[in-house]
């Protein structure tokens, strides 16, 4: 158990992307938006429209992104689309080592970990084949494959419960304040992820002994 005080916290439940791989940056934003004839800021909107449904396993890949080109006024061809399956996945895969590093610190520390990801087929099985330090940790959860996503409270329900752990002694981390909510609404303790730094902070904060490298 790695904080002092009344509350322990055994477990730690990680989100994957803008925690565990850096955020996509606005090159690679505006790469895909070209090829839809639109700017950054309203591909954004357009990505976000269906996304939740994507990453749930409601609706293929090539589903949202023809949903996404309708939307946007543009025409997609076969070539264009496996350009584009390729492009969604590099943006999400350059790894935070500094994150694995604590990852695996956290598993040499006695602390249950999970990982909980909002993620499309195609980029779970990326993850799977391209990523070995995924065994660092104690359960996972995908939404495509369990057809939920976060904020959903069965989610973290369905985390919890693989993990064998309760909300109390539980700290989860992810980049988005609806999810981070979500999660404290549940009784676990959440952090925003904005830096490492930052990270840092809160946990010294909570006397949480384990803590990301500089």
């Amino acid at each position: 158990m790695a904080s002092g005080g009344s509350s322990r916290l055994n477990a730690v439940i990680l989100d994957y992307g803008e925690v565990l791989c850096h955020r996509a940056s606005d090159e690679e934003f505006n790469r895909l938006a070209k090829v839809f004839g639109a700017d950054k800021n309203s591909f954004r909107a357009l990505w976000e429209k269906d996304r939740g449904a994507y990453d749930r396993g409601d609706i293929t890949a090539e589903a949202y992104w023809t949903a996404l080109a309708k939307d946007a006024g543009a025409g997609i061809d076969a070539e264009q689309l496996e350009q584009i399956y390729e492009w969604d996945i590099e943006m999400w895969a350059n790894v935070n080592a500094r994150m694995v590093a604590w990852l695996g610190q956290l598993r040499q520390g006695g602390i249950k970990t999970g990982l909980l990801s909002n993620m499309h087929p195609a980029m779970i099985s990326h993850l799977r084949e391209n990523f070995d330090w995924l065994d660092l940790f104690d359960f996972k959860t995908f939404s495509a494959e369990v057809r939920l996503i976060k904020p959903d409270a069965a989610i973290y329900e369905h985390t919890l419960r693989g993990l064998g752990v309760k909300p109390e002694e539980t700290l989860f981390v992810d980049d988005r304040e609806i999810n981070v909510q979500a999660a404290r609404e549940l009784g676990i303790r959440a952090v925003r992820f904005q830096s490492i730094e930052q990270l840092r902070e809160e946990l010294e904060a909570m006397e949480f002994s384990i803590l990301p490298g500089a």
